[in-house]
């Protein structure tokens, strides 16, 4: 093993020696163009560690001769403050941004992929609590996800499930406001029916402290499985979830943590919006596929709020959940690694659940997890922590320090105005220069994005995700450098459906800003053709203002949301069944099923279905010798692959409805897998380039179509009389979520 890295150490050596040589110009493109072929050549052999070990030294390489060169040569004399001030603030984002890359290269250099451990014979099996924390999710959700978690193949007497609710509290229960209470004691009846159907156990706490910490602890102290799971409410585990994690512990007496990723089954709003969800890799599967295994290598996998397993006597050590963060998931991590405890990451997609699809939403979301990192970053500073490695410290401060990216990202997109408008010249090279150092380590960085990330990331699809976060971030990163303890955890609203198209509330920052750099554009233009003596820097920061501007054009699509009606997201299934309609027996293929209903394609001949006339039939679905049934009623008919598919919703939504809808969609755990690993295909750069460029002006249209809509909708109506149009709005609104759960006669009053 040392003999095959030999060659990256002689290069590292040769390389930090080319890092100090002086060079002309044409000496330095020579030497960036030598060091780009031999980086796309070793590329071609992604499978050979050595190689890659010298890819990532030769990417080093430019990436520090561009610093050497951005350090000595570029940076405005300290005699111009109205230059230099903003060259500084521009150069230290650059110098974040190269920390940042060094950091990345360090934990994906050799990612782990772990093997499924071997079953362990009944008796042998530990005992396991699951936890499903809850706040103010419908019942219908909880119930799915409850009826997921008992499905699980594993020794029914050596697991428990547990709904842990924190929208029954008993100060909730008791609030001096009488609608408040009601809410709390309605959902506390309806919970605790549908817990005692599902044989769950339902516990509601004194009061809502400490949030989800607070929560996961509580149910600590009614529990005592050997292992914990924690699965958040809308988070459904496959059957076998318990079988791929639970044997890891064994191998381990000082493992605390076994982690799966998140998959999920709605896209995000730039997914949705974009309409790129069905074919496009999703944000969230390059930080699962690629960096929790990066970070698996050094022993620094960290838990990540639901979908793991952890070790009740580890957790005991620290008092149960940390909550001085409103990140308790990464900070209970970071104290148990502290201590001396290992955990391990297992890639495979074992649960399915859902991620917030309106812009507000996902906001809001990404606001707690960005000040949650930087409070763990500013009150635990994981980079001094006693306990931990080298490694866990290089991996757990560059986790955290990543949530600074608004800052970079927001003078990456402002700086160039400062010289179009004002002709402050915050960098200085010419042409030449910018070639040889920057154009060159900008293609290397493309490129290692793609040889790394390709497979789970497209072209400029980081940017644009960093930019749309970026705008409204700001403030939430100045608000814990503020104070660090001053952020509260809020819950992220899941399965919202919009029904009409509409901008955003949160979209009048991006035209403004879409205006500026528009405005850039054609000031840089206007410059460049009226100006005698037209300065090379016109042309690069124009260029650069061009890419902000085509950023700024496609995020525009992302805050203009589209009519999303569907509350119930599909999957493949594929299993044979039983229908039973008026005497007569069907043998049926259910081609894919949600929480509202099945696709079902009849094998030997089907009954009349008119959607005019009711009907109604019987399901019956086998697995070892178990015979499940449910009643469905025909809505509707479609082509699927020539062949004419039926649309059937369940006639009933009780706790027996949502055991067999757990059953249909969670029992394959290869369903969810072949979901991800079709939308993980690479895209090259220049397709991806052009794919982007598409975006940038039709998106644009499409927005501007729906504030020019926006307008004429204000034209009609004054701004005064828009909490009445909206309250009549609601009022009128049609119900689309379906049928509602009935529980013993409880209606849904989640």
């Amino acid at each position: 093993m040392k003999c095959a890295k030999l060659p990256a150490i002689i290069a590292g050596v040769f390389g930090l020696f080319l890092l100090w040589l002086p060079l002309s110009q044409q000496a330095q493109i020579v030497l960036s163009v030598t060091v780009l072929g031999m980086m796309f050549l070793f590329m071609r052999r992604p499978e050979n560690k050595t190689l890659r070990l010298m890819t990532f030294v030769f990417a080093a390489i430019l990436a520090l001769r561009y610093a050497f060169w951005r350090t000595t040569e570029t940076l405005p004399n300290f005699s111009e403050p109205l230059n230099f001030i903003p060259g500084i603030v521009l150069y230290g984002a650059e110098m974040y941004c190269l920390l940042m890359l060094a950091i990345s290269f360090f934990i994906v250099a050799d990612p782990v992929k772990r093997k499924t451990p071997e079953r362990m014979p009944a008796e042998k099996c530990p005992t396991v609590d699951v936890f499903v924390p809850s706040y103010n999710e419908d019942a219908e959700l909880l119930a799915l996800t409850l009826a997921a978690a008992k499905s699980m193949n594993y020794p029914k007497d050596k697991f428990q499930v547990y709904l842990l609710d924190d929208g029954g509290t008993d100060a909730k229960c008791n609030h001096k406001d009488p609608l408040t209470a009601l809410a709390a004691r309605r959902r506390r009846q309806q919970l605790t029916a549908l817990c005692e159907a599902l044989d769950v156990r339902y516990h509601a706490r004194a009061e809502n402290t400490h949030a989800k910490a607070g929560n996961l602890n509580a149910g600590m102290e009614i529990s005592s499985g050997e292992l914990i799971v924690v699965f958040d409410a809308d988070h459904a585990p496959v059957r076998e979830f318990l079988n791929e994690t639970v044997g890891f512990f064994r191998r381990d007496e000082r493992l605390f943590l076994v982690q799966t990723p998140h998959f999920f089954l709605n896209p995000d709003p730039l997914e949705k919006n974009l309409e790129t969800f069905a074919t496009m890799p999703s944000e969230n599967e390059m930080f699962y596929s690629i960096v929790q295994r990066g970070l698996d290598k050094w022993d620094a996998s960290f838990f990540c709020g639901s979908a793991a397993v952890l070790r009740r006597e580890a957790l005991l050590e620290t008092q149960g959940f940390s909550g001085q963060s409103i990140t308790e998931d990464c900070e209970t991590a970071l104290s148990l690694h502290s201590r001396g405890w290992h955990s391990l990451y297992v890639d495979k997609p074992l649960i399915a659940g859902l991620q917030p699809e309106t812009f507000v939403s996902f906001i809001g979301q990404r606001a707690r997890w960005s000040q949650g990192m930087l409070q763990i970053l500013i009150l635990n500073r994981p980079f001094l922590a006693r306990g931990l490695t080298m490694a866990q410290r290089i991996c757990y401060a560059g986790t955290n320090l990543f949530w600074l990216f608004p800052l970079t990202r927001l003078t990456f997109m402002f700086a160039p105005l400062l010289y179009i408008f004002f002709s402050l010249e915050i960098f200085q090279a010419n042409i030449m220069e910018f070639g040889a150092y920057t154009a060159t380590y900008l293609i290397s960085s493309f490129a290692m994005q793609s040889y790394l990330y390709g497979r789970v990331r497209w072209p400029w699809i980081s940017e644009l995700y960093e930019y749309v976060q970026s705008v409204l971030l700001l403030g939430s990163i100045f608000s814990v450098v503020r104070n660090p303890r001053k952020p509260t955890f809020n819950v992220t609203a899941k399965g919202q459906t919009l029904d009409e198209s509409k901008l955003s509330p949160l979209a009048r920052p991006y035209f403004a800003i879409f205006f500026l750099l528009l405005a850039a554009t054609g000031y840089a233009i206007w410059r460049y053709f009226t100006e005698p003596m037209a300065s090379e820097l016109l042309l690069i920061v124009a260029a650069w203002n061009t890419i902000n501007l085509g950023i700024a054009g496609a995020a525009l699509g992302v805050v203009s949301e589209r009519r999303e009606r569907r509350r119930n997201q599909r999957l493949p299934v594929k299993r044979h069944a039983l229908m039973r309609h008026a005497g007569k027996v069907h043998t049926v293929l259910i081609q894919d099923a949600s929480s509202g209903g099945v696709s079902i394609q009849f094998i030997d001949g089907k009954p009349e279905l008119d959607t005019a006339e009711p009907f109604e039939a019987s399901v019956e679905l086998r697995r070892n010798g178990q015979v499940m049934t449910f009643d469905v009623v025909y809505r509707s008919t479609r082509k699927r692959d020539g062949e004419q598919v039926f649309g059937f919703a369940y006639a009933k939504r009780n706790p027996k409805t949502f055991m067999v809808i757990a059953e249909l969609m969670y029992s394959d755990q290869s369903v969810l897998q072949e979901r991800l690993t079709r939308r993980q295909k690479p895209l090259n750069f220049f397709l991806g380039t052009l794919r982007f460029a598409r975006w940038t002006i039709t998106e644009t249209f499409r927005s501007m179509q729906y504030a020019s809509g926006l307008v004429r909708e204000q034209t009609v109506k004054s701004f005064a009389d828009a909490p009445m149009i909206l309250a009549e709005r609601a009022d009128q609104a049609p119900d689309t979520s379906g049928n509602h759960l009935t529980l013993f006669g409880t209606p849904n009053y989640a």
